[in-house]
């Protein structure tokens, strides 16, 4: 009974965590997008946009799904749950339509990816050293 009432506790305060953070949506320098509404961001990081406007292929980088900077991308920015963007790219895997996005561990490691890896997105929390990477901003859906 501890261990559930643990784990619970632990669900409660990363989600707690999750809710209140904010979350830059970052991409490779060479990215000529300045803006995106959270429907082109689902597109993306849903793996059915794969491309940019200009033509470059987009390399999707994610941390893993516990990850808290993770749910609050999906909660806060993409306005899904976890769960339900893992089932769109598992779909796309096991269907052979697409690919997964690539799981990254850290946002240590999304940073080196996302800078060094042309046409690439990640995502990092607010606050964090972006000095190699842009910053996109999130427009709100237009009518």
């Amino acid at each position: 009974m501890a261990n559930v009432t643990f784990i619970l506790m632990t669900m409660l305060a990363t989600a707690a965590f999750a809710e209140d953070r904010t979350v830059n949506v970052i991409v490779n320098i060479d990215v000529k997008t300045e803006e995106l509404t959270p429907a082109q961001l689902r597109k993306i990081f849903s793996m059915r946009q794969t491309v940019w406007p200009d033509g470059q292929a987009i390399t999707v980088f994610v941390l893993k799904t516990e990850n808290p900077t993770h749910q609050a991308l999906c909660k806060n920015v993409l306005r899904m749950f976890p769960y339900q963007i893992e089932r769109l790219w598992n779909k796309l895997a096991y269907s052979g339509l697409g690919d997964k996005p690539i799981e990254l561990d850290n946002v240590q490691e999304m940073l080196k990816k996302v800078s060094t890896t042309p046409g690439a997105i990640g995502y990092m929390l607010d606050g964090s050293s972006t000095e190699s990477v842009k910053t996109i901003r999130i427009m709100e859906n237009s009518k």
